[in-house]
């Protein structure tokens, strides 16, 4: 299984190490499970509202 992982904070309230906790348990489930992780997208601050002001959500949807 290739697998991509999205991570997304939504607030400057929040912590940026929060995306690297998110990649870091999605990373061992995949690979716990004989994955691999081909790619890696972040949002940084960004509200989870609307899918429009996420950039990095748009990249990992092509």
């Amino acid at each position: 299984m290739r697998a991509v992982i999205y991570a997304r904070y939504s607030t400057e309230l929040q912590s940026a190490s929060s995306i690297d906790d998110q990649v870091r348990l999605c990373r061992e489930r995949i690979e716990g499970e004989n994955g691999k992780v081909v790619e890696i997208y972040a949002d940084y601050a960004i509200s989870g509202c609307s899918l429009r002001n996420r950039p990095a959500h748009e990249r990992a949807a092509y």
